[in-house]
């Protein structure tokens, strides 16, 4: 296991530039060893495994998070690089994601009422790799911190989640999570088609519905067989059905 951190998480880049303790014996990894980024990823992945397993190694998540860091931080040409760095930032972010949606606060309608997730390692992989699939993939994250922790039945909260997305899946065409971001932004349109209704308001439940259905057709027609598509097709047949999507009709 890596020594523990000195330096607070945004002190990273001033750290030393040496992996050491986490292999046999008194191995030491430097950014002048022969594919040492690929022995520090390779680590990182196996620290990955084990804290995903149930009885996996204590502390692991975080020194799978420590050891992709490095690869971008003593190997920053390598091609593992922005992986590394989006790697490390993820983790982070599904730990912080995690602590923050288990506070009472996570359930405010009001995004800016609970606790935010750190932001800042995500930003870091958008600035240092612009126009990668890791930077759209970091955006998309960034997505979280924007939603509504319960839309209370009213229709500004999926209304403005609804746009968000599609406007995500509009700038990041080539994004791995752009038919994902195409099908929140649809099933949202579809929650809208049954809360249009309870706001006596048919004219914009009918719009809602014909976005919806738009939007999971474009799914299917652009993502193929992908499991996006085929949670469009269901969606879609639940909107033609009219089988609502959201509140109490739902199962």
């Amino acid at each position: 296991m890596m020594e523990p951190r000195r330096d607070r998480d945004t002190d990273e880049e001033e750290e030393a530039k040496t992996v050491s303790g986490w292999l046999p014996g008194k191995a030491v990894v430097i950014s002048t060893n022969p594919n040492g980024d690929k022995i520090v990823f390779g680590e990182a992945r196996d620290s990955e495994d084990q804290a995903s397993r149930r009885r996996g190694r204590r502390e692991a998540a975080k020194e799978a998070m420590r050891l992709y860091y490095r690869v971008y931080d003593l190997f920053p040409n390598s091609p593992l690089a922005a992986e590394g760095l989006y790697r490390a930032a993820d983790i982070r972010w599904q730990v912080e994601r995690s602590d923050v949606m288990t506070r009472p606060s996570a359930r405010e309608k009001d995004p800016y009422m609970r606790g935010q997730i750190d932001d800042e390692w995500m930003k870091l992989v958008m600035k240092k790799f612009p126009g990668t699939k890791w930077a759209d993939l970091a955006a998309f994250h960034l997505i979280d911190n924007k939603l509504c922790g319960d839309w209370q039945g009213a229709s500004k909260c999926p209304e403005k989640e609804a746009d968000i997305y599609e406007k995500y899946a509009s700038e990041h065409s080539q994004s791995p999570s752009a038919p994902e971001a195409l099908y929140d932004a649809a099933w949202r349109y579809s929650a809208l088609i049954e809360i249009y209704k309870t706001e006596a308001n048919q004219k914009k439940s009918e719009e809602s519905k014909n976005r919806a259905l738009g939007l999971a057709q474009k799914i299917v027609s652009q993502y193929g067989s992908s499991d996006w598509a085929l949670r469009a097709q269901r969606l879609i047949f639940y909107i033609q059905q009219a089988i609502p999507t959201y509140g109490n009709a739902t199962d």
